[in-house]
């Protein structure tokens, strides 16, 4: 499902128990200096993490001063977040001029522990290739060196090298749970493009055997992904990035079931196994 760019007036865009993608839970926060942002979620764990400009995070007595220290966009230096336990009280505090605030989340019933992540404890991967078109970077925020303090949430930054490309490719889905062979995840993006008025196509193939559906998506755009094979790409001469919510229904690592006509391209696309061991 593609909900176009609106101001959300810092309401959540996929609430709980939306149709879609009832694993997850997303939602943009706009502050200006000072200003703060007070919200607690039942039932979904959650991650902050600020797009642009710098806030304080307050959790259950803990404080993360001087979180996220990019400027314009997201390609202004590197991100920082910090988790948020099922069902526990947050308050944001921009630092900054201004602050835009992704908070992503997942279904889970268990309550943990709060704690931040910082630059230096992201896990970066870089694969693919300029001549098969499929180069890209990707920032987990909450990923594989997270694993036992999470429960079902996994949160990521992805990136196209270069202006245009392919991600999300061998079309893959994750829309069933049959271990070993795939996992039911939720899923939903956030996309960026650089330039802004640049833009991308986002392709969802439900049902095997069929055609699917190509949506166009732009600076702002938001995608929910319930079931299908869903690769993106951005448009020749731009550079896209897209934030990644994937909430697990019986576990949090991911398990990926690529398409079997395209699946023989993991074997010829530079690194693509480390980044799919990374979704841990």
């Amino acid at each position: 499902m593609h909900i176009a760019p609106y101001d959300n007036e810092n309401r959540p865009i996929v609430d709980v128990n939306d149709a879609t993608v009832p694993l997850n839970y997303f939602n943009i926060v706009k502050l200006r200096e000072g200003e703060t942002f007070d919200y607690r979620v039942a039932g979904y764990e959650t991650c902050i993490v600020p797009a642009t400009g710098t806030a304080d995070v307050e959790v259950a007595g803990n404080r993360y001063e001087a979180l996220g220290e990019r400027g314009d966009d997201v390609w202004d230096g590197e991100p920082e977040g910090v988790y948020v336990p099922t069902d526990m009280a947050a308050r944001l505090t921009c630092r900054s001029a201004a602050t835009e605030v992704f908070v992503a989340g997942a279904r889970h019933n268990e309550q943990l522990e709060p704690f931040a992540v910082r630059k230096d404890e992201i896990d970066l991967v870089q694969y693919g290739s300029d001549d098969t078109k499929t180069h890209r970077k990707i920032k987990h925020i909450l990923g594989q060196k997270q694993a036992g303090r999470v429960g079902r949430l996994l949160v990521s930054e992805l990136y196209t090298v270069g202006a245009g490309g392919w991600s999300g490719f061998p079309s893959h889905k994750h829309d069933t749970d049959r271990l070993p062979d795939e996992t039911h995840h939720d899923e939903t993006y956030n996309f960026r493009f650089r330039p802004k008025w640049g833009a991308g196509m986002q392709m969802l193939q439900r049902e095997e055997g069929a055609p699917g559906d190509a949506y166009h998506v732009v600076d702002g755009s938001t995608f929910t992904i319930d079931r299908g094979y869903h690769p993106c790409c951005a448009l020749p001469g731009y550079e896209m990035y897209y934030f990644t919510i994937l909430g697990g229904a019986s576990q949090r690592p991911l398990v990926q079931y690529f398409h079997p006509d395209h699946a023989y391209q993991i074997e010829t696309i530079p690194g693509i196994k480390d980044m799919i061991a990374k979704f841990r």
